[in-house]
C-alpha cells in the first residue's frame, strides 16, 4: 500500500516538474507563449495519462498485457498531445 502511494505522489510530482518546463521557459523566451489555459489543459493530460497508467499496473496482473495497455494510453497521449500541438488531424480542437 506505501509503495502505491509514493506512485501516486510520483506522479502529481512528475506533473508539477514538467508543467515548470514551459514556465521557466517563458521568463528567457518569447517562442513559449502559454497561458492559463495551456497549462490547465496539458495538466489534466498528463495527470490523466499517468493515472491511467497507475491504474492499469494495479488491476492487470499480466505484464504483457500491461504493456500493451500502457503502450495504447501513451499512444493515445502523443496523438492528443500533437493533435493539441500543431493540428495533425484538423480537429477544431486544434484552432483549425
Amino acid at each position: 500500500m506505501v509503495t502505491q502511494n509514493k506512485r501516486l505522489i510520483g506522479i502529481v510530482l512528475g506533473v508539477a516538474l514538467l508543467l515548470c518546463i514551459p514556465l521557466i521557459a517563458m521568463q528567457f523566451t518569447s517562442e513559449v507563449d502559454w497561458d492559463l489555459r495551456d497549462f490547465v489543459i496539458m495538466g489534466i493530460l498528463l495527470l490523466s495519462t499517468g493515472l491511467a497508467a497507475e491504474f492499469v499496473i494495479r488491476k492487470v496482473r499480466n505484464n504483457e498485457s500491461r504493456l500493451v495497455i500502457i503502450g495504447i494510453i501513451l499512444l493515445v497521449f502523443f496523438l492528443i498531445w500533437a493533435e493539441l500541438a500543431v493540428g495533425i488531424f484538423g480537429s477544431p480542437f486544434a484552432g483549425s
